[in-house]
């Protein structure tokens, strides 16, 4: 096995913007500076590109991750924005805040984005070089914190470089993060604004701002943002795992070569990135194609590498719902 390309370091100038971009173009992950820590970029459009955000970073649950645009204009192309989500960006965009919204249909935005979910967390970086890329990309970038999953987020280039050097192709420097912690992330249910997450402005700004408090996320409640640790989306039919043969009556999800007759494949090579690619958009057609009250059989996956993030968002979709 050859060994992995080295990550270039592009600097701060037209000519990286322009390489930066380029990568993205391609299906490839360049890390790049925000006002608040480097973000782990990818066209957000792009199934297999967002699933390789999921391989670099080593991470082990699908959450949604937040989709980065240069302005509100960008934004509302992807998402519908309630009245007080509209107020929320025009006062603090670009800027330290994630607004999640319901993603409109036609969004084109990868599945594993959002997790499975409805909603799309958003935000419009403040950082020179993030609009510079952004505005130059020309599309949605998807982007967590640029480091290793369970390690301190970077907020210099080399920091990404000590974490992900060879695991992606490139490290847009931009020098020191001015805030340091990752974004606010707010959330809507009806009209009441629910802090998701406390980040880089703080939720006393927020509430000035729309004259009435927040309320807080309970600690229990299902996953609606990127940084919370709940259940995912599962379709409406019941999942049933480690199935090696096609059960009788069920529709069946293969996975790997053995798999002949398989409804659908994740990947009939094996493949783990490109099964986590698939995963969401072949849950999602599984569950239109079930009859009512039809299985859908999942072939084993290997626990291991991308296999253990699939893993865990099949276990999740097969829990016996409430």
């Amino acid at each position: 096995m050859s060994a992995p390309a080295p990550t270039s370091l592009l600097p701060d100038n037209p000519d990286g913007v322009a390489r930066a971009a380029g990568f993205l173009a391609d299906g490839g992950l360049v890390a790049f500076p925000t006002e608040t820590v480097y973000g782990l970029g990818a066209d957000a459009r792009n199934d297999h590109a967002v699933a390789g955000i999921f391989q670099a970073k080593g991470r082990p649950h699908f959450n949604p991750l937040i989709v980065h645009v240069p302005d509100l204009t960008a934004a509302q192309a992807l998402a519908e924005f309630p009245p007080q989500a509209a107020r929320l960006a025009t006062a603090f965009w670009p800027g330290p805040l994630t607004l999640v919204v319901p993603r409109r249909p036609d969004a084109g935005l990868s599945d594993l984005v959002s997790a499975g979910l409805d909603t799309v967390a958003l935000r419009a970086p403040e950082h020179p070089l993030a609009q510079a890329l952004l505005r130059a990309f020309g599309g949605p970038v998807a982007a967590p914190s640029a480091n290793r999953s369970g390690a301190v987020s970077p907020t210099r280039a080399v920091h990404v470089i000590e974490g992900l050097e060879g695991r992606i192709d490139a490290v847009l420097d931009g020098g020191a993060c001015g805030v340091g912690v990752e974004s606010t992330i707010v959330g809507f249910e009806g009209n009441q604004p629910v802090l998701l997450r406390p980040g880089g402005l703080p939720a006393e700004a927020i509430e000035a701002c729309l004259g009435q408090p927040l309320d807080i996320r309970a600690p229990n409640a299902a996953i609606s943002a990127p940084g919370q640790l709940a259940s995912h989306y599962a379709p409406g039919a019941a999942v049933v795992l480690g199935a090696k043969t096609a059960p009788k009556g069920a529709l069946w999800l293969g996975f790997g070569p053995t798999c002949m007759g398989a409804d659908l494949t994740l990947s009939a090579s094996g493949d783990l990135l490109e099964a986590a690619a698939n995963l969401f958009h072949h849950l999602r057609l599984l569950d239109d194609m079930a009859a009512p009250g039809q299985q859908i059989a999942v072939a084993p996956i290997p626990d291991h590498g991308l296999g253990r993030a699939i893993n865990d968002r099949l276990q999740r979709a097969a829990t016996p719902r409430t």
